[in-house]
Formats: C-alpha cells, structure tokens, sequence
C-alpha cells in the first residue's frame, strides 16, 4: 500500500486532481463574477427603458409590466450564457426541454395565464397604477404595480396583496375610480309619526350647504321605502371621486345630528308583545 502511494501514478493522480480543483474553482469563480457584472449591466439597461419610456409618458403599469419582462429574460439569458461556459450545451437543453413539452406545459399554464393576462390588462386598461379597484373575490385597494406576472394592490389599512394577471382579465372587476365622479347615497330611517316633508327639507339643506357636494348634478331626498319600522329616506348626491369617502363620512354625521337638532325622531327596531 505505501508503495502505491509513493507510485509516480499516484503523484500523477495527485497532480491531476488538483489540476482540475483549481480549474473548476476558476471556472466557479469566473462565473460569480459574471453573473455579478451581467446583473449589473441588465439593471443599468432596465433604468435606461424605464427612463426612456418615462420621457415617452408611458402609462405607468405598462412601464413596470415591461421592467419585470426586462428582468425575467435577461436573467434566463445571463444563466444559460454561464451555463454554456461549464460545457453545457444550450442546443442539448432546448432539446430536453423539448421532449418534456407535455409536463412543462403543464407545470408552468399558470405562469403563461399570467403573462397573458398581463399583457391583455395594458392592452385593455381597466384600471391603471393609482386606480382603486375591487374583483370578483372581494379582494380590494389601490392598484400599485403591475407586474409580468401579478398585479399588487394596498388595501386601505396598508396591507399587500397580489393578485394573478389570469386571474383578473378573465374574471369580473370593478374599477371603484375610473370617473372623476362618485354618486354618495346616504340610507336614513324616521319614524311614521315624524314630519317628513320638515325631514326632507332639513336634510336637503345639508346638500346644499355642503362646499363640496357638487352643484351641477342632482341633489335629492326622496322616499326610498315603507319599512318595518319607519319610513326609509335616500340623501342622494355627487362628489369628486377624491372627495368621496369624507364626504359620505361628513354628510351621514350630518344627517343625524340636524334630525336630533329638529326632533326628528330615528326609529330603531322594535316588538310589541301582548299578554291575554
């Protein structure tokens, strides 16, 4: 055994052995710096597109729709580029993938829906980057990235979600900002023995005294229903869309405390049980 050990062909072993370390170290750590000096360069072209279609007034989903795309691709391009530099052939890969179409089809439908989808939602534009939308799950916030897969949005309390593009090309949305104008109905109950024309007129002089309601379109109250317990009034008018949520939150206070100042009674449910 020491002999084989202190053979010239073990010392040739040796010395090939530690031929092929060093050149597959070499080989590893020219590929790092590769990888590390493409991404660099594909994140220096992905700033001058955004740029470019920014200079352009690009729609804002369609600019990161296509910086993600930007980035998905050069970065499957940059890894193949070292894979052919440890001997891989691309040709051999295209073919493997090739002769495995049916299960990759399978495995990445999901992904190609998505990009589809994606693709469909800048072309059609239901909604933009800013827009405050609602879909078909009950999932809603303000759009802010549209991406190759997924679109992102925040809800009002600040939370992220991300829905499939597949997802809302193909199924109902509803697009909450889309116009400059939002119709505010405000639902108010008074009771049977109240004076309704005095309600009607009280609380159509919230309407008009309110700076922001708009003056140009209708502004009504009107009997909506004969309800259980009282007659049911709709306080019906328009804001801006970005006046919308603090003027329904300002004219619902309103409603109730000009009824309580007028004694205006607001029924509540109530049973009348009686005892033979």
């Amino acid at each position: 055994m020491n002999e084989f050990f202190a053979s010239d062909t073990f010392r040739e072993f040796l010395g090939g052995l530690s031929e092929g370390i060093l050149s597959l170290g070499i080989r590893i750590l020219m590929a790092v710096l590769f990888f590390f000096v493409g991404s660099k360069l594909i994140k220096l072209l992905r700033k001058f597109v955004k740029r470019s279609m920014q200079h352009a007034h690009a729609d804002t989903g369609v600019i990161q729709f296509v910086d993600s795309f930007l980035k998905a691709s050069f970065h499957v391009v940059l890894v193949f580029l070292i894979a052919e530099s440890f001997g891989v052939d691309a040709a051999s890969i295209v073919a493997l993938v090739g002769s495995a179409g049916v299960a990759i089809g399978l495995a990445v439908q999901g992904g190609l829906s998505n990009l589809v989808g994606g693709v469909l939602l800048l072309a059609l534009k239901p909604f933009q980057v800013g827009d405050y939308v609602v879909d078909s799950d009950g999932h809603e916030g303000t759009v802010d990235k549209i991406q190759i897969f997924y679109t992102t949005l925040v809800t009002p309390d600040n939370k992220t979600v991300m829905l499939p593009n597949g997802h809302l090309s193909n199924n109902c949305l509803v697009n909450v900002t889309s116009s400059q104008s939002r119709r505010l109905d405000v639902p108010v109950m008074i009771a049977y023995g109240a004076d309704l024309k005095k309600a009607k007129e009280v609380l159509l002089e919230i309407l008009d005294t309110d700076e922001k309601v708009m003056k140009d379109k209708d502004r009504m109250v009107v009997v909506d229903e004969l309800a259980d317990s009282g007659v049911k009034l709709i306080v019906r008018c328009w804001f801006l869309t970005e006046d919308y949520w603090p003027g329904k939150w300002r004219i619902t206070e309103r409603c109730k405390l000009v009824l309580d100042e007028n004694g205006i009674e607001i029924p509540f449910p109530q049973v009348d049980v009686h005892m033979r």
